[in-house]
């Protein structure tokens, strides 16, 4: 018997407001993740073999944005675009954002998402298979890569970092961790 998923959607507010705001300062962070995540988890990439030269598209459908992952070995990019500005591809990975960090996380079983419909795959299914052990793999913790972004400052910012994700996630329901909702 599958189980019922709860997931979670991005605020309607927050959706608007990031359909009008610039996206700039977004693809700058989204950038500086992508590099950060390659020198911090250098098998992530390695780990997808001929299908790292794919494009993967993030699409959170709750959202008016994608992110275009390109994780080549060497150079991996992480671009945001508007939803509808988000071709070329050659896999796409959409559902709710909740469901996407929860598949990061562990939280959530993405056998069962794309079961029930959470989940949609399109276009090239073995690179998403890749990118999904690559990532099982990596057991990453997006908090700890958010707080990696600070360099030297990492240590001070992680315990006010921690406590504030973990806030977050008991109120949204939404796993910001590995450890997933309200743990740290």
């Amino acid at each position: 018997m599958v189980e019922d998923i709860t997931i979670p959607h991005f605020p309607a507010v927050g959706a608007s407001l990031l359909s009008v705001l610039p996206l700039a300062p977004l693809s700058l962070a989204s950038a500086q993740l992508a590099r950060s995540l390659g020198r911090r988890h250098p098998s992530l990439f390695k780990r997808l073999g001929d299908q790292a030269d794919k494009v993967f598209l993030i699409d959170p459908t709750d959202l008016p944005i994608a992110f275009r992952l390109s994780p080549a070995s060497g150079d991996p990019r992480l671009d945001v675009v508007r939803s509808g500005d988000a071709s070329p591809w050659d896999a796409r990975i959409a559902g709710p954002l909740a469901a996407l960090l929860g598949l990061v996380h562990g939280a959530f079983d993405g056998d069962a998402l794309f079961f029930s419909r959470d989940l949609i795959i399109e276009g090239d299914t073995e690179a998403v298979l890749a990118l999904r052990n690559a990532i099982d793999n990596e057991e990453i913790d997006m908090a700890s890569e958010m707080t990696a972004l600070f360099g030297p400052l990492e240590r001070l910012v992680e315990t006010p970092a921690r406590t504030l994700v973990g806030l977050v996630e008991t109120w949204t329901g939404v796993a910001l961790t590995r450890a997933g909702r309200g743990g740290a």
